[in-house]
């Protein structure tokens, strides 16, 4: 059974900094695309932020201040944010794609639905 684990969330100060990671299980996810998405209470699920082979991806949101990274098969994704904000305040969730795709652009690494595989999430709590 193929099964993302994300941790490194938790409560932060306004400006602090987190490094959340994700673990695959049950599956190598070296070289294909993984995502961060978050979801915050009562909103929809965004994107954070992507990476494949050759490219990154961010929301305009969080970029220059999120950095998304790959290292290896097991650890396939982590995500260091920096100068969190309130707003920054949600669950966040790791996501991999079922095949690997080749430079699709960021709209299909953006998309939700391209990601077949998920993690049960992880909360990120940021505190004026």
């Amino acid at each position: 059974q193929v099964q993302l684990e994300e941790s490194g969330g938790g409560l932060v100060q306004a400006g602090g900094s987190l490094r959340l990671s994700c673990a695959a299980f049950g599956r190598s996810f070296s070289g294909d695309a993984m995502g961060w998405f978050r979801q915050a209470p009562g909103k929809e699920r965004e994107f954070v932020a992507a990476i494949t082979l050759s490219s990154t991806y961010y929301a305009d949101a969080v970029k220059g201040r999120f950095t998304i990274s790959g290292d290896n098969a097991e650890n396939p994704v982590y995500l260091q944010m920096n100068s969190l904000k309130t707003e920054d305040t949600a669950v966040y969730y790791c996501a991999g794609e079922k095949s690997r795709t080749y430079n699709r652009g960021p709209s299909y690494y953006s998309s939700p639905a391209t990601y077949y595989y998920w993690g049960q999430g992880t909360q990120v709590t940021v505190s004026s």
